[in-house]
């Protein structure tokens, strides 16, 4: 199987939760779905759903809950 990667659209702070009391969008190994929210990235205070444009299975976050990433940065590995 081939990996397939989830990539930042813009710099900012990377959320795996919607809220800070909440679980994540998705766990480790969790399949996800085409169109399947993943994060948030803040941007001056404003928050982007990252969603996902493939299906895939056992999805690998490569970045921590609150961790800040630049445009292009990997955020997660999915098993096409």
């Amino acid at each position: 199987m081939s990996k397939v990667e989830i990539k930042a659209p813009m710099p900012g702070v990377f959320y795996r939760k919607p809220a800070p009391d909440s679980p994540p969008f998705k766990a480790d190994g969790e399949d996800v779905a085409l169109g399947d929210v993943v994060g948030l990235i803040e941007v001056m205070k404003s928050f982007h759903e990252i969603t996902a444009a493939v299906s895939g299975k056992s999805v690998r976050f490569l970045l921590d809950d609150a961790e800040a990433i630049m445009a292009g940065q990997v955020i997660a590995e999915l098993e096409g």
